[in-house]
């Protein structure tokens, strides 16, 4: 589990034009990684449109967002052209990234439970050190205290 002070795991993750993405890109600015178990489902959206709406706050305070979901590249384009998100969003099918920052494990709906997404956000320094992690955070919240943590 990724905690306070640590090293942020690096990735290399395609965007929604299946462009590659890689953390170090952002070197030297702060970065609000967020995760979320599917492109376009209601809480989903609660969480990027909050990012969305807060957008202009988190980049006044040189900052960016990405978010990360197992979505294809294809379906984080059509939901990023539908709820206009300035930010990027990557695709971590197969989980690495997820894995890599806790964001990944045991989940349950209605009883039954399985492996997922596990909605959680990282505020990332421009060092490249973790500032702020919060895994099992509600949608709104989520947003709330990333906001907060990048505005200080």
């Amino acid at each position: 589990m990724s905690k306070v002070g640590d090293v942020a795991p690096e990735f290399e993750l395609l965007d929604s034009q299946g462009q590659p993405v890689k953390l170090s890109d952002f070197r030297g600015k702060r970065v609000v990684l967020f995760f979320y178990p599917k492109a376009d489902t209601p809480g989903c959206t609660v969480q990027a449109c909050g990012f969305r709406d807060n957008f202009p706050t988190i980049e006044a305070a040189d900052a960016t967002v990405i978010g990360v979901s197992p979505d294809r590249p294809a379906e984080l384009a059509k939901w990023k052209a539908k709820q206009r998100f300035p930010f990027t969003l990557l695709s971590d099918p197969d989980h690495q990234v997820a894995e890599a920052y806790g964001a990944w494990g045991e989940r349950s709906t209605f009883g039954r439970k399985y492996m997922g997404i596990i909605r959680s956000h990282f505020v990332i320094g421009p060092d490249g050190r973790l500032e702020d992690v919060q895994v099992k955070v509600s949608p709104e919240d989520s947003v709330a205290r990333a906001v907060a943590a990048v505005v200080g």
